[in-house]
């Protein structure tokens, strides 16, 4: 069975020196600061079940794995982390350990492409019911949920409608109705935004995103508070076996140390860049919820730290508006993913949430999403201006 990971080395103290210190004791032989890598896939037993420190086969433990999960549940104050191999992965082992078929997941109209594929196309099948509602209308949400959920699964702020959603109000509907809440915080991280703390009962993360945050690798991971429920997703992962190898788990460490400070500048640079677009010829609306008119402004100033690097755009030349401008940026790279140091522009229409066509879900075609980097600001912002310069006649 895996190692259950305690979150709770290094509470009550702040963030970044969670970030630095949880799990990442030095290697007492050596000294070594930072803790060394484990590749080894099996270890070797004292006897017949005699164990060396808990280790037994790579899937079930790993040293490097179960540093990145002390970390991660001491981000997140939970009590239990695991880490995955990818986002999906982590949503995949979730669902199969808190579902049985035959029942609902009520899921934020506007979520991931891949979330809403996992669960409409490969999950469906084994008998499990997707509900997609926006979850803003609390009063609608509720009528739904009463009606039978499992699960209640959202995104605040949202991808890429950047819809902001009342984590404890929610909880406190999900929990009414006998139901669990799932919080997506892939885009918030865990330093602006602690989902636990305001009620829901399972946060998962991208941790390609954010979390890692330089774009070298893929990862996902479950952070809970319940000891039960937690049991279920570790047994999963184990019988299941999609965990993360110890390179990646390395590497999301790596990540993970910086992330109080990255998420400080790509914020700044956020702010910046959407106060610059309100306005501009060519823009028909700036979603980003640092915005004094966003209508999730003062909820996402209530539940977040800060309001994040994530942007979307939408313009009024249609589609084509949107093309020319995904196409034309220089900093901005055209490329999927988010949450990375350099700045990445996608057109989710066909990218990310090609997937949800023809749905409910599916994304205006006059719609990019930005994710903005550490870079100058003043540079990605001329960069910006090029490009949108091309729109005007």
């Amino acid at each position: 069975m895996p190692h259950s990971s305690n979150g709770q080395a290094g509470q009550g103290t702040g963030f970044n020196t969670r970030a630095v210190h949880a799990g990442q004791e030095f290697e007492p032989r050596t000294g070594a600061v930072v803790p060394p890598l484990h590749f080894s896939s099996t270890y070797a037993q004292e006897g017949i079940g005699g164990l060396r420190a808990g280790y037994e086969y790579g899937r079930g433990g790993n040293p490097t794995r179960d540093a990145l999960q002390e970390q991660l549940a001491a981000l997140e104050g939970g009590r239990h982390a695991y880490s995955f191999g990818s986002g999906l992965a982590a949503e995949d082992a979730l669902i199969r350990a808190l579902c049985s078929p035959g029942d609902r997941i009520v899921l934020g109209n506007d979520a991931y492409g891949g979330t809403y594929r996992l669960i409409s196309r490969v999950l469906k099948p084994w008998g499990i019911e997707n509900r997609p509602i926006d979850m803003s209308q609390l009063d609608r949400v509720r009528t739904v949920v009463e009606q039978g959920a499992r699960l209640v699964w959202v995104e605040t702020p949202s991808n890429p409608m950047m819809k902001i959603t009342d984590i404890t109000a929610l909880a406190d509907i999900a929990h009414d109705a006998g139901a669990l809440l799932v919080v997506d915080n892939t885009f918030a991280s865990p330093y602006l935004q602690n989902p636990l703390a305001l009620g829901a009962d399972v946060v998962v993360h991208s941790t390609t995103k954010y979390i890692g945050g330089h774009s070298d690798v893929v990862g996902g991971a479950v952070v809970l508070d319940d000891d039960e429920l937690a049991e279920k997703v570790g047994f999963v992962q184990f019988a299941v076996g999609a965990v993360s190898g110890p390179m990646d788990a390395f590497l999301t460490t790596r990540g993970l140390k910086t992330l109080g400070v990255r998420m400080e500048r790509h914020s700044e640079n956020a702010q910046r860049i959407a106060e610059w677009l309100v306005g501009r010829p060519g823009v028909e609306k700036v979603l980003y919820p640092g915005l004094p008119d966003h209508p999730g402004h003062e909820l996402a100033a209530k539940q977040m730290r800060r309001f994040g690097g994530m942007i979307s755009v939408q313009f009024t030349g249609g589609e084509a508006a949107a093309r020319k401008v995904a196409e034309s940026t220089r900093l901005f790279t055209l490329a999927e993913s988010l949450g990375g140091i350099e700045s990445l522009m996608n057109y989710p229409s066909e990218m990310t949430h090609a997937s949800v066509k023809g749905t409910e879900l599916a994304v205006p075609e006059n719609l990019v999403r930005l994710s903005v980097g550490i870079e100058d600001v003043e540079d990605l912002i001329a960069d910006l201006d090029a490009a949108i310069a091309q729109l005007q006649p």
